[in-house]
């Protein structure tokens, strides 16, 4: 009985959480392998350096001379909240999201699947609603092409260097402010537009 009494308040507080991360014991696929590669990134500079050093795939106003950058990793279900809400939103910004390998085995080889796909929007918006339907997401292969899984690495080390804990992860530029802002967790459409200063 005292155990029901603490699960309920344990499964709440639980609901409440809009982010997944990394277990730091786990040696996950993607960790730092070098001092070199844990640089922190000060805010100021992480649009230039996602710029210049992330890998994959863009959604929505592909002529938007502010991009926003979201790593994101296919297993997480709060990433497929945050993948539907920005849809109403790709009239306006252009997103670009960048597959991370945080959660398990599955990351890559469907992070890759949909980095690779003829049309990764597409393979995206399929992939998000399989996974909050419960059904895993994409099927992907566990054979990676060596440069698609090094982007996926490096993706996952850039996420440690801006010393971010969890995905999604948002970087971008307010539209009305010019400022560099960033944010962990899922957000609702409302909440990312004020975000990024539309």
């Amino acid at each position: 009985m005292k155990l029901r009494h603490l699960a309920l308040p344990l499964l709440a507080s639980l609901a409440l959480i809009t982010a997944c991360s990394q277990e730091p014991s786990t040696g996950a696929p993607g960790a730092p392998v070098s001092a070199a590669d844990t640089t922190p990134i000060a805010a100021a500079q992480a649009l230039d350096v996602l710029a210049a050093q992330g890998k994959g795939f863009t959604a929505g106003a592909l002529m938007s001379a502010n991009p926003v950058y979201v790593l994101f990793d296919p297993q997480c279900p709060h990433c497929s909240h945050l993948w539907e809400a920005s849809l109403p939103l790709h009239s306006k910004v252009k997103f670009v999201w960048l597959p991370v390998s945080l959660l398990n085995a599955r990351s890559t080889p469907q992070g890759a699947a949909i980095m690779t796909a003829a049309n990764p929007v597409e393979a995206m918006t399929a992939h998000e609603k399989s996974l909050l339907a419960g059904q895993g997401g994409t099927s992907a292969s566990a054979s990676i092409a060596p440069e698609v899984e090094a982007a996926i690495k490096a993706n996952t080390v850039l996420l440690d260097r801006l010393g971010a804990t969890s995905v999604p992860y948002v970087v971008g530029k307010n539209q009305r402010t010019g400022e560099v802002v960033t944010s962990a967790g899922s957000l609702s459409t409302e909440a990312l537009g004020n975000l990024l200063g539309l």
